[in-house]
Order: structure tokens, then C-alpha cells, then sequence
């Protein structure tokens, strides 16, 4: 079977323009530890597009050019979303996507070398990708302070599941009414493993700060520990027509990152 070039989510995604309202955010990314200079930003587009829930990012240099796009459709669910994921630097691609009812995850490494596959079967607390926001908003946030569940990740570089544990963090006097949650890997080396933390404010719920592996590699291919941050101020409605420039927009960055 044949995994499909990213140009063709691409073109689909194209021939069916969005007809409800689009929100535009942008987090700004930061390396761990110590980065204080902007690694790269990243442009969330979220609109709905044949009654599907959609999110497109663009990943740009810090000089504004981009360099990697990534598709996210919630299908069959927004917790194990469909996903691809395509870096322009190098042609590294991964993703999941749903076929003749089975889910495939896929990893290309390389623009030079051939895309891994495999077909996996997902279980019921199987979370993909941007299903790791869903599932905290549908399930974390019922959770009391300390209370934690279990789950399990999907990991595309390795095309496989990872056992996690997700954790609601006791209130802290600097959290100013924040919801902080953990994901860690709930295995006996999971203290081996980098810790993901997400900051969701208050007053309204917004996802304001991430700290973790982000979806972008380092110039060596490594996976790259971040801290993304959300303000209020890249957030906005948008029209579809920005929409249309962004899955158009060439990926030309070639930033090192």
C-alpha cells in the first residue's frame, strides 16, 4: 500500500474552502533550557471544513519565513485525530490517517528515503497528536488536584504506543488561578522520559503556555524540548481568504533550528 505525498492532503484541503468562521493564533516557541531567542512560531488556523473540525499550523523561521506545515482533522475522533506533518528543511513527514476503516501511521525520514508504515490498531485511550489538548479538556479537567489517568500516546517517530499518565497538578500560589496538568510516560523508566506540561488560564480556559517535546526536530534530527507560549494577543477571528494564502504559502525557511 502507498502512503500519499503530503501535496495531496494539501490539495484536498484546497478544493473544499472552509464555509464557517476561522480562528488564528500564533504560539511563539522557545528553547529549554535557558532560550530567550525565539526558535520558530507557530500560526494555528482552526476552522471547520465539510463538518470536520480542522486545524492547519505553519511553522516559520523567526525571520517569518515558513518551513513545516501540519494538517490535523478530527476524524475519526479530536481525541486520535487524523494528522501529517511535513518539514520542507529535510522532507521529514509523519502522520496518521484513517483508510478502508484502519488507522496507518507513517514516518519518513528523509526527502531521500522511502516513508515507514504500519497499520495500527488503536484502543480506546489511544490519544494522537493535538487529541492530547481534547482529551484534557474532555477528561483532565474533571479530574480532581493530584487525581491522575492513564492513556495511551501515539508516538509517529517510532510508530507505536506509549503507556502515559496524565496528572492534574495541585494549585500553586504562582499559578494564579491556572489549570497546570503533567503527562509523563507511566512505565518503571518513565523518569527516564521528558515530562509535558500545558497551562490552561483561569478565567476562560485557553491554553496559554506548553512545556514539553514540541512537533519540530533540531538540525540534527533530535526531537527538540520547548516552551510555546500562547498571548492574547495573536489570537484573533480571521477570514478564509487568509486561510487559502496560508495552505498556499511556500515552505522556504530553511532556519536551523
Amino acid at each position: 500500500m502507498r502512503i500519499c505525498p503530503p501535496t495531496l492532503s494539501l490539495a484536498i484541503l484546497l478544493a473544499a474552502a472552509p464555509t464557517l468562521a476561522v480562528e488564528r493564533y500564533e504560539g511563539l516557541a522557545f528553547r529549554v533550557p535557558a532560550g530567550t531567542a525565539l526558535a520558530y512560531r507557530e500560526e494555528h488556523w482552526r476552522y471547520e471544513e465539510n463538518g470536520i473540525a480542522t486545524r492547519l499550523v505553519l511553522y516559520r523561521c523567526p525571520d517569518g519565513a515558513a518551513f513545516a506545515r501540519k494538517l490535523v482533522r478530527d476524524r475519526p475522533s479530536a481525541i486520535a485525530p487524523d494528522f501529517e506533518l511535513y518539514d520542507a528543511r529535510d522532507g521529514y513527514r509523519e502522520g496518521v490517517r484513517t483508510r478502508g476503516g484502519r488507522r496507518e501511521v507513517f514516518r519518513q525520514d528523509h526527502a531521500r528515503v522511502p516513508a515507514r508504515w504500519r497499520v495500527l490498531t488503536l484502543p480506546a485511550t489511544a490519544v494522537v497528536d493535538a487529541g492530547f489538548d481534547a482529551l484534557v479538556r474532555r477528561d483532565g479537567m474533571r479530574l480532581a488536584p493530584g487525581a491522575a489517568l492513564s492513556a495511551s500516546f501515539l508516538l509517529p517517530a517510532r510508530t507505536a504506543l506509549l503507556p502515559v499518565q496524565l496528572r492534574r497538578l495541585p494549585a500553586d500560589a504562582g499559578d494564579q488561578g491556572d489549570t497546570v496538568f503533567a503527562m509523563r510516560l507511566d512505565a518503571w523508566y518513565g523518569f527516564a522520559a521528558p515530562e509535558t506540561r500545558v497551562r490552561y488560564r483561569g478565567r476562560d480556559g485557553w491554553l496559554s503556555r506548553f512545556d514539553g517535546i514540541g512537533s519540530i526536530r533540531d538540525a540534527r534530527g533530535r526531537p527538540l524540548p520547548v516552551r510555546i507560549e500562547f498571548p492574547d494577543h495573536l489570537r484573533a477571528a480571521a477570514e478564509p481568504a487568509g486561510l487559502t494564502r496560508a495552505l498556499r504559502e511556500p515552505l522556504d525557511g530553511r532556519c536551523t533550528i
